[in-house]
């Protein structure tokens, strides 16, 4: 519903009626609308990541861990175009706290990232702004991808930013 309507046209009924529970239910577990955006933005931001990782996780090397990461990714988008939505969308962007919060996802999200970026003299800091660098490179391709184009395979579009990502990445070393 947030996805849908954006955080400030949607109300607790709408979120009530869409989840299937009244509206007292909705605030026996969270005080505010506000409260249960956040959780939600948590929620989703952590479904997200652990399917990156748990798509990276039993892969030695590096091209295999872009591409399987990249799919992870867009499989994602396309099963949950509204949790895409909610992440990534302008919505959360109006309101300060909600701001910070959705910052703090993507940076999460970019660090993770990062951290997959196999460079043995490339520091901490340099991987991270890799990270960010190949998520926004995702993020931009799934608003083409969503919007534009008619549905491709998840996998297919993972592998075709992948030849992207990892064609930069081996060019990638200390010096800069």
């Amino acid at each position: 519903m947030f996805a849908r309507r954006g955080y400030a046209t949607a109300s607790m009924n709408d979120v009530a009626d869409a989840a299937g529970v009244t509206k007292p239910v909705l605030y026996q577990h969270f005080r505010s609308k506000h409260d249960l955006y956040l959780a939600t933005l948590e929620d989703v931001a952590d479904r997200l990541r652990r399917d990156v990782e748990q798509s990276t996780g039993g892969l030695d090397n590096p091209r295999e861990q872009v591409v399987a990461g990249l799919t992870a990714y867009f499989r994602f988008v396309a099963d949950h175009g509204d949790a895409f939505e909610l992440l990534f969308g302008d919505g959360n962007r109006r309101d300060p706290d909600l701001h910070r919060a959705a910052r703090a996802v993507e940076d999460a999200v970019g660090r993770s990232v990062g951290e997959l970026i196999a460079v043995s003299d490339l520091a901490v800091r340099d991987r991270e702004l890799l990270g960010h660098a190949i998520v926004g490179m995702a993020e931009g391709a799934c608003r083409f991808w969503l919007a534009e184009e008619p549905r491709r395979d998840p996998a297919q579009l993972a592998t075709r930013i992948a030849q992207l990502a990892w064609a930069g990445l081996r060019g990638v070393g200390s010096e800069a």
